[in-house]
């Protein structure tokens, strides 16, 4: 097959949104521009379910102005779709590439979207149709196998130590215990990132609880006891996807999407669970709180990371490259460069396989007993998420009074 494969272009976006996933597709297209060999750029609106039913836009009719600007928008600006295809979808998919000659397909999404681009691309090598498939990655989850780190993820990280940030000191100002419930359904990265909140001591998150540990609630009541009893006060990060030592995860619907994945309580029940369980333990009258960060974690506009907008635009562009060089297929990966002047990264190219259907989790060398992190996670994730504001702090000692003496409790 020759690498200089002349056709159309066409691109999609799957699962869930993230803050900078509108840079990998503005990379697609940019770069896109700057091969001869693809003629048109054209957007599959909704993925794969935009190709099926022929909603296919021209991307090439956007000025180069609005590109940026798309780029630097939250969510799918062509919108989204979880779906795996049938036997039947397949049919009208190769349809739809042969009657628009696409041939480059680039998907931006998760592990889920990787397994769709791997059927697209079994597809069109089984009709003998040649063609260029790649998988852009994207998840806030951060679970992709082979890749350092997922483009999404930073952002979202981001937002959820900066929302931590705000929780642990309001819970200094108005004393209780708080109960934050944050994506993760098998892997702890998101939750994990709320330690990042940590500047002073006594600051929360006081206790973390991530998937890959067995969720025990008589010992989360229990731990969260030992903090209240020692500080007045707790703040709790709460993976959505904890599960007990058999399996069984802690609150979930019956709900299934196209790929399987059981939908995880998003309704705020998982927090008013466990919100519960505490009062039972500790007394009806103590106040106790409970919030689902939700959708607001992954698409929050002015919660973005540089690094993670930067990368993103660049795993996009270099899609583009791998395409119109000699691979014919295979997933966009991020590689950590050791560099003395800062953080630094590149891409490199993996096999669809290596990425379809799999996932990976937090290492359990980031994970400090059942309810902490450690300090490694901390050095990973903190040049993907970027600087973080100083909170100030009033430090005075309480004044000397006539019957008490000096008081040398610390300050709030």
């Amino acid at each position: 097959m020759s690498s200089r494969l002349k056709g159309n272009l066409i691109v999609g976006q799957s699962g869930g949104p993230t803050a900078v996933i509108n840079q990998s597709l503005t990379g697609v297209v940019v770069e896109a521009t700057r091969h001869t060999e693809i003629q048109n750029v054209y957007g599959a609106l909704h993925g794969i379910q935009g190709v099926m039913k022929q909603e296919i836009v021209d991307l090439g009719a956007e000025s180069a102005e609005e590109w940026e600007r798309i780029a630097k928008t939250p969510c799918a600006a062509l919108g989204s779709v979880r779906k795996k295809p049938t036997p039947d979808d397949c049919a009208q998919i190769l349809k739809a590439f042969q009657e628009h000659n696409i041939r480059y397909f680039f998907y931006i999404g998760g592990n889920d979207s990787a397994e769709t681009t791997q059927i697209v691309q079994k597809l069109a090598q089984e009709a003998r149709y040649e063609m260029r498939v790649f998988h852009v990655p994207k998840t806030i989850d951060n679970d992709l196998k082979v890749t350092d780190h997922c483009p999404g993820y930073g952002s979202a990280a981001r937002f959820v130590a900066l929302a931590m940030m705000g929780d642990t000191l309001d819970n200094r100002s108005l004393p209780g215990i708080k109960i934050d419930v944050i994506m993760g359904r098998h892997a702890g990265f998101l939750t994990a990132a709320s330690v990042l909140a940590r500047q002073e001591e006594g600051d929360g998150p006081h206790l973390v609880y991530v998937p890959e540990i067995d969720f025990s609630l008589d010992r989360f009541v229990d731990d969260v006891a030992d903090v209240h009893a020692r500080l007045g006060r707790a703040v709790v990060a709460v993976s959505e996807g904890i599960h007990n030592a058999a399996g069984k995860t802690v609150l979930e619907t019956q709900e299934k999407d196209s790929h399987g994945n059981v939908q995880l309580s998003g309704t705020g029940a998982l927090g008013d669970f466990l919100a519960e369980a505490v009062r039972q333990k500790l007394g009806k009258k103590l106040r106790v709180r409970a919030d689902t960060y939700g959708y607001l974690q992954r698409s929050f506009p002015g919660v973005v990371s540089e690094v993670d907008a930067r990368e993103a635009r660049m795993a996009g562009e270099a899609a583009v490259r791998y395409a119109c060089g000699d691979p014919l297929s295979g997933s966009v990966a991020l590689k950590r460069i050791e560099n003395r002047g800062g953080y630094k990264s590149e891409t490199f190219l993996t096999p669809l396989e290596t990425v379809a259907r799999e996932t990976k989790s937090l290492p359990r060398t980031m994970i400090k007993g059942t309810n902490d992190i450690a300090d490694d996670f901390l050095a990973y994730v903190r040049p993907l998420v970027g600087e973080l504001p100083r909170m100030g702090h009033i430090r005075a000692k309480k004044i000397r009074t006539q019957h008490s003496g000096l008081n040398t409790q610390d300050s709030l």
